[in-house]
């Protein structure tokens, strides 16, 4: 991104709602109430219930033939291509994005331990178009990969990367060149593009020892006829709708759905369906007049990371996309590798 890029902000207002989202030792928190999330205490003893808590064997996400455009799309082409996890490959006309790009077998610092893949990405690492622009929520090892992110800028040198604050400093290590990294509510415009980065409710940390110490995020992207949301990994927080108020409406929002029991230890972090569902409608309300956008389900059938069954957060969504009374075609529940394509406008 160059140097000149204009920030479009009200300076004024961003600098009140960014101190509200840091504390005094230079941590960032989740600014609303009962919004911290779990503790190391927490988690020590929602392993041990773990452990006697009975699994039973998921029905995975299928896998099937993507249908992406090698090298670009048509001017007036947006599709969607599920890899997994959180990770989507979206073509908007000829831009290519990648969301959190996760390809390795594990979400860990080590292949050797952690949460390991129950299913294989659904577009391989070689199959992909020259992407243009990949969008980092958070330092995760499920959603900030470093293989992941080392074979993309091997590959795609001139790819644009959007992280939030305190992300850059690792995918500029791992051989990523044109990084911006971004505060809440900040907006970049430059290229024909203009990326907000926007508030979500969650935490972050590689080690024990950096807690808090980097920024978590959702992304907007606007370019040519096509508008997108991809809310990164987030629990129900209350700014969905001034997202969609200040930067819709949006065309397709990638919203996800899964990891979320226990609820005592999930809630401050991670949306369950009706939670996703209800974010959904806060989008959609903030403009009544446009078409309603597409909802794409991410964060399920990829790693076993929360005590609900892997393949229980799709159903449950369309449970609680049903009750309230919203168009079915406009959730979309992807098998591996699917791409489906979005209407034009008025269409």
């Amino acid at each position: 991104m160059p140097e000149g890029s204009r920030l479009a902000d009200d300076r004024r207002r961003v600098t009140s709602e960014l101190s509200s989202h840091r504390s005094s030792d230079g941590r960032f928190v989740n600014p609303w109430s009962d919004s911290t999330p779990p503790t190391f205490r927490d988690v020590i003893t929602w392993s041990r219930t773990r452990r006697s808590t009975p699994r039973t064997q998921p029905v995975l996400p299928v896998h099937v033939q993507p249908d992406i455009v090698i090298p670009r799309a048509a001017t007036d082409t947006l599709s969607a291509t599920w890899v997994g996890h959180s990770t989507v490959l979206l073509q908007m006309g000829a831009l290519n994005v990648l969301t959190d790009p996760m390809w390795s077998a594990r979400a860990s610092p080590v292949q050797w331990a952690g949460p390991h893949r129950l299913t294989t990405p659904g577009v391989t690492l070689d199959a992909r178009p020259p992407i243009d622009v990949v969008l980092l929520s958070h330092n995760h090892y499920d959603h900030l990969d470093a293989a992941s992110v080392r074979a993309i800028a091997r590959r795609h040198p001139a790819a644009r990367w959007f992280a939030p604050l305190g992300v850059a400093r690792y995918v500029r290590r791992w051989g990523a060149r044109a990084v911006t990294e971004l505060d809440w509510w900040n907006t970049v415009d430059a290229d024909g593009l203009r990326v907000a980065c926007v508030p979500a409710q969650h935490a972050s940390g590689r080690t024990p020892f950096d807690r808090m110490r980097t920024l978590w995020c959702g992304w907007t992207l606007r370019g040519g006829q096509h508008n997108i949301y991809f809310a990164g990994d987030t629990a129900y927080h209350p700014e969905f709708g001034e997202v969609a108020s200040r930067y819709g409406p949006f065309d397709v929002c990638v919203l996800p759905v899964g990891a979320y029991e226990p609820r005592w230890f999930m809630r401050p972090v991670h949306v369950n369906p009706d939670e996703a569902v209800r974010a959904y409608t806060d989008i959609a309300r903030a403009h009544p007049a446009a078409a309603p956008p597409i909802a794409l389900a991410v964060h399920w059938g990829t790693f076993s990371l929360a005590d609900e069954p892997v393949d229980e957060p799709p159903r449950r969504a369309a449970v609680a996309w049903s009750a309230a009374g919203l168009a079915p075609e406009n959730l979309w529940i992807l098998s591996l590798g699917e791409t489906r394509h979005v209407p034009p406008r008025g269409a």
